[in-house]
């Protein structure tokens, strides 16, 4: 018997049937590869370490540090837990001024870290002599009597001492001046020991502060 039409048609469907629109047999899909996904997690991760440490690890190093205050010497102005950051970077393009609050290597010491406000420049010379702090340099020959408003009113600043500072030589003084070991007692501190000025308070939250200049 000879097929009919209807018989073709349903013969070249049947042979149709395993094969996909383009004429080729279907694959089955591949299996969802978790393995992939974690791996391309796990990279995207490590380059942002990456990257990160890459910005942060200089400005730890090179331009800022960190600095906790342990003690009582800066009251009332800086107290013990205080978070301060430290600039690292201005001191290498300018000297040290007169105010400023710096944290340094203990001369005596050098592992160990103070922070103290300078008070004395080099080439100058310091006394200190009946509760007052008096400077005489090539401007000020006769000497003046430094105005320290940053103190408190119950602030006495002991001793009798007269010292000239030589070429890189900075006294400090803590603002607790009865509770302070500083230049008073071990004398002054050489520029090389000095690792930056206190710029930024970050702790505790509620005194947030930049750390501003004193004019004299």
């Amino acid at each position: 018997m000879m097929p009919t039409e209807e018989d073709i048609l349903r013969s070249i469907n049947s042979n149709q049937a395993g094969y996909d629109r383009r004429g080729v047999e279907p694959k089955d899909e591949e299996p969802y590869s978790k393995t992939s996904e974690v791996l391309a997690f796990i990279w995207e991760t490590a380059k942002i370490i990456i990257i990160s440490l890459a910005i942060i690890i200089p400005i730890r190093y090179y331009l800022v540090q960190p600095f906790f205050v342990k003690g009582a010497s800066m009251e009332q102005n800086f107290r013990n837990g205080d978070y301060l950051l430290i600039d690292e970077v201005s001191y290498r393009l300018e000297a040290p001024q007169r105010g400023d609050v710096v944290v340094f290597r203990y001369p005596e010491n050098p592992s160990q870290f103070f922070i103290k406000r300078i008070i004395g420049l080099p080439g100058e010379t310091i006394e200190i002599k009946n509760n007052m702090v008096k400077i005489y340099n090539s401007e000020f020959t006769k000497g003046f009597v430094v105005e320290e408003n940053y103190l408190s009113s119950s602030q006495e600043t002991f001793g009798n001492h007269l010292v000239k500072l030589g070429e890189n030589e900075y006294y400090v003084l803590g603002d607790n001046r009865m509770q302070s070991s500083d230049s008073r007692s071990w004398g002054p501190v050489d520029k090389s020991l000095i690792t930056g000025r206190a710029f930024l308070r970050l702790w505790p939250l509620n005194n947030i502060a930049k750390i501003r200049g004193v004019s004299y």
